[in-house]
């Protein structure tokens, strides 16, 4: 007991800090210039923050760090994986030209950070560490991207950010499993995690916070990939909805719909095709949303719509490259999709559906549907169809086909 008691007085106790007393400055927000990154970080970076950025190979994320680089100012750029030279010949295609941004080629977390503290008088603004798992310090044996390795080496970074008050960069390698590299004790202890995702064969991006202590984890951020670099879409419905609408024309199997990527609503387009097969077994292929949730919907046609289609291939996709998996709220656009396809003809180009449909084919609420239905009529979507004009998917088909 006693020498337990020596022990603790031997360490040197540290004076609690008034929760009042604290700075604002640390509460302060730096804007990035980038809005959609603005959006998912809460309103901006904060002093001191660690951000672990995570994504495939090739979606964007070096690209996004350069162009943050180069609207924050004085931006330190540690590359482990490509030379000075090849990071040159990116900006030159980016366009850009900040003389402020600092290269090195290093992988040494130690000698990176001594570099660090050179480089504090000249007001740094932020560091880029591309990437955690190719750094490792000499007090640890193992190879870099070991789990030792990744863990001390990011504590050292959260470390000094925290002590001089400069945000941090990380880029996080994936693995085929869709998680960050590495332990997970590295998603632990920095701030914010944002995944950057998308398909490399098409030019959309979207920013997720995974985890955000300085603000919310619900927000999305869209990209568009250009040849001058990522593009923020501030209004991405101009993407999504790829058929130019003309009243005169309206084109059957083509229903617009609105889905919440967090809080934040997004109309989509739903495409549908239906063609008469001899097959003894039809095609059903789905782009965009869950397969299995299309069957359920096309049996639920079938069954309370009447619609033979156990004699058609039905094919169904959502235009732009975005996916709807997670949200029932598409179930009554893919219906009427179908079902426009199926009879040929056109829904109005002003008109929205919007509704989950259950077994029984009735049509059911959805969450923020006024928030949904507001934005439809922002953007000129005057008629909608949700479960407050029809209850019954049949009743709805008829009513809206009709017009």
């Amino acid at each position: 007991m006693q020498r337990t008691k020596a022990k603790a007085q031997s360490k040197k106790a540290n004076n609690p800090i008034s929760l009042a007393s604290i700075p604002a400055k640390s509460t302060t927000r730096i804007s990035t210039r980038i809005s959609e990154l603005d959006r998912v970080l809460g309103g901006g970076l904060v002093y001191g923050q660690v951000i672990l950025i995570a994504g495939e190979p090739g979606i964007g994320k070096s690209t996004l760090l350069l162009q943050l680089a180069d609207k924050i100012g004085s931006v330190l750029y540690v590359s482990g994986e490509e030379s000075v030279s090849q990071i040159k010949v990116r900006a030159d295609r980016l366009g850009i030209k900040n003389k402020d941004i600092k290269l090195i080629e290093d992988t040494d977390i130690d000698s990176i950070l001594n570099t660090t503290y050179s480089l504090k008088k000249d007001s740094l603004k932020g560091i880029v560490i591309d990437s955690i798992q190719t750094m490792y310090t000499s007090d640890l044996s193992g190879m870099s991207g070991s789990v030792g390795q990744v863990r001390e080496c990011a504590f050292r970074l959260v470390r000094f950010a925290k002590e001089s008050n400069i945000p941090i960069f990380i880029v996080g390698h994936v693995t085929k499993q869709g998680s960050v590299a590495g332990p997970s004790v590295l998603m632990h202890i920095v701030d914010t995690v944002l995944w950057f995702e998308g398909d490399k064969s098409l030019i959309l991006r979207l920013l997720r916070a995974v985890k955000n202590r300085f603000g919310p984890t619900d927000e999305v951020g869209v990209f568009s990939m250009e040849d001058k670099g990522l593009i923020s879409l501030s209004d991405p419905e101009k993407m999504f909805i790829t058929t130019k609408k003309d009243p005169l024309k309206p084109v059957a199997g083509n229903v617009v719909t609105c889905i919440m990527e967090g809080t934040r609503p997004l109309l989509v387009e739903v495409q549908a095709l239906v063609v008469p097969t001899k097959m003894p077994f039809p095609k059903r292929i789905a782009q965009g949303i869950d397969s299995k949730r299309f069957e359920i919907l096309l049996a639920i046609l079938q069954r309370r719509a009447n619609l033979p289609l156990y004699e058609y291939d039905c094919y169904i996709n959502i235009a732009g490259g975005i996916s709807i998996k997670n949200d029932p709220s598409a179930d009554l656009a893919v219906c009427f999709a179908i079902a426009s396809a199926f009879y040929d003809k056109a829904i109005s180009v002003k008109c929205l559906a919007l509704g989950e449909v259950g077994l029984l084919g009735d049509i059911r609420n959805v969450t923020s549907q006024e928030k949904r239905i507001k934005e439809a009529k922002r953007l000129g979507y005057t008629d909608t169809a949700t479960s407050k004009e029809v209850k019954y998917l049949s009743e709805a088909i008829r009513k809206y086909l009709s017009k």
